[in-house]
């Protein structure tokens, strides 16, 4: 039997509320509920090897459950055990310095996903060749385009290969021909990677890749099965 390497156990997840962001500011405070639960009492696991995806409407949890996994999110209630090192593909680019080149980026980037100068330096003409930006890799990032970030994030985060890698509805990047090049990537990566969480709304991606996938519904899990199984039941509870 295989190992068990994520293992979520009522797991629930607080936020504050925008109004309760505001009385912090103003220091005007009303006497109600001021969170936002995000997650409610789940449980999962994950076993060594298994492909685990993650579906529901936007705003369910899903996202929220792979940043509990990779450690941005404590739990307020529960625990979550992951054994290996995790990578996390999701808001792409969303933290490259705007005033630093994107080699620079790409190091940096590299750097926090866990890699050194020289392992990054060996990795470097790899992605550039992915992220196909040619001359524009030597260019501050602010004159890149959100989808070129977007494309250099991906470029970096998938040349990194964890024992447990984490994916967020990263394949919507770039034109159609870069969309279906990032996809063939990834599953490559799901090959080449021990044990894959996957969030995505496409269902085909789901049925070829997954071992089995989770339903996740106004913040709890509300089925595991087999992906035909899930999908079906995602339209179940959402209508």
């Amino acid at each position: 039997m295989k190992p068990t390497v994520i293992a979520m156990e009522n797991v629930t997840l607080h936020f504050p509320k925008l109004s309760s962001l505001l009385s912090m500011v103003t220091g005007v405070f009303k006497k109600k509920d001021n969170k936002f639960t995000a997650l409610r009492a789940v449980t999962l696991e994950v076993k060594a090897g298994e492909v685990f995806g993650l579906i529901g409407k936007n705003g369910s949890g899903k996202s929220t459950i792979l940043r509990v996994m990779s450690g941005i999110y404590p739990p307020d209630e529960g625990s979550c055990y992951v054994t290996g090192k995790v990578s996390l593909l999701a808001g792409l680019g969303t933290g490259f310095s705007q005033h630093q080149t994107g080699v620079e980026n790409a190091m940096l980037y590299g750097s926090i996903l866990g890699h050194n100068e020289s392992e990054m330096t060996e990795k470097l003409p790899e992605i550039l060749e992915f992220s196909e930006l040619g001359d524009f890799i030597h260019e501050p990032i602010r004159t890149y385009s959100a989808g070129m970030k977007a494309r250099l994030g991906l470029a970096v985060a998938s040349a990194i290969k964890p024992d447990i890698l984490l994916i967020d509805e990263v394949l919507g990047v770039g034109d159609p021909q870069f969309k279906e090049k990032s996809k063939t990537r990834i599953l490559n990566l799901v090959e080449q990677t021990g044990t894959v969480v996957i969030v995505s709304h496409s269902f085909g991606l789901m049925k070829d890749i997954c071992d089995r996938v989770g339903v996740v519904h106004k913040g709890k899990l509300v089925m595991v099965g087999t992906p035909s199984e899930a999908i079906d039941a995602y339209y179940e509870v959402t209508g």
